[in-house]
């Protein structure tokens, strides 16, 4: 087996209106994916770049604040991180600065973890290492 690329990363959620209010709303994500299951699962998916990050919610997946997470790369850090500020949104890590990126962790509608990141101009390859 050879994995050629990441297709999606997805978050499950208790609730998807108020997980949707808090992507789109606060992290300016746009849909690109929506749909509703007869059985009251539902599913919402966001392209960004080559790959996708999604919202699911299903009976038996729950969120968890000690699961795996995702990092949003953004075009102005400060920005990001002043408009988080201004609607409220719940940090768990202060932002920081390494030797090759600005990153905060904030916290979404059910405990999970989303990193805002940035890589310094002298990092923009993809592959770089933390």
């Amino acid at each position: 087996m050879r994995v050629t690329e990441i297709a999606f990363t997805c978050y499950p959620v208790t609730d998807m209106a108020r997980a949707r209010a808090f992507y789109e709303g606060d992290l300016g994500l746009v849909p690109t994916t929506f749909y509703d299951m007869p059985d009251g699962a539902s599913w919402t998916e966001y392209e960004i770049g080559e790959g996708a990050f999604a919202l699911g919610k299903y009976d038996g997946w729950t969120p968890s604040s000690e699961g795996g997470n995702i990092a949003f790369e953004v075009e102005d850090f400060d920005a990001a991180i002043a408009s988080l500020r201004a609607a409220g949104v719940q940090f768990r890590m202060e932002p920081i600065e390494t030797p090759v990126c600005h990153m905060a962790m904030v916290v979404d509608p059910d405990g999970t973890s989303v990193c805002i990141h940035k890589r310094k101009a002298s990092n923009q390859s993809p592959v770089t290492s933390h």
